[in-house]
């Protein structure tokens, strides 16, 4: 990656819908030049999607927290699969395999703390977990852009 390359992935993770042309102008090259290299980025795995952020408040999902899961020593040789079933749930935004005291932390988002309450109580009758405990985020800031490393 060069340096445009790097101003690109920096614009795009500002603005995922900043068009081609803005862009191209904002970098100083031309249009086409712009295109082809966000295709690049793409292709090379670099840059993997666009996303929108969405207020979870204004959706009806005010309460977020972070689910920490223990799995039973028996179900680890299985973990991926538990994980990516966990992250089917409705209410799971995004789930991490973890090294440390917790296998999983699953970040949900749901409508109270009672509906968090029973997504835990839920979820511990599942005979792949040891241990299962929920932490409400009282605030969350999000850094949106990530430098990329000069090669």
């Amino acid at each position: 990656m060069d340096e445009t390359d790097r101003e690109i992935v920096r614009r795009l993770q500002q603005d995922a819908r900043l068009s081609n042309r803005r862009l191209a102008r904002e970098l100083g090259i031309a249009d086409s030049t712009c295109l082809a290299r966000v295709a690049a980025l793409q292709t090379r795995g670099i840059v993997t999607g666009f996303h929108a952020e969405v207020d979870l408040g204004r959706i009806g999902r005010s309460v977020q927290a972070h689910v920490s899961i223990k799995i039973r020593p028996q179900a680890l040789p299985n973990a991926s699969a538990f994980c990516d079933s966990i992250a089917e749930l409705p209410d799971v935004i995004t789930v991490y395999m973890m090294s440390g005291a917790a296998d999983l932390i699953a970040h949900v988002a749901v409508p109270t703390t009672d509906d968090l309450r029973e997504f835990v109580l839920q979820l511990a009758k599942r005979n792949e977990i040891a241990d299962i405990r929920s932490s409400i985020i009282y605030l969350s800031k999000h850094t949106p852009v990530i430098e990329p490393v000069s090669e």
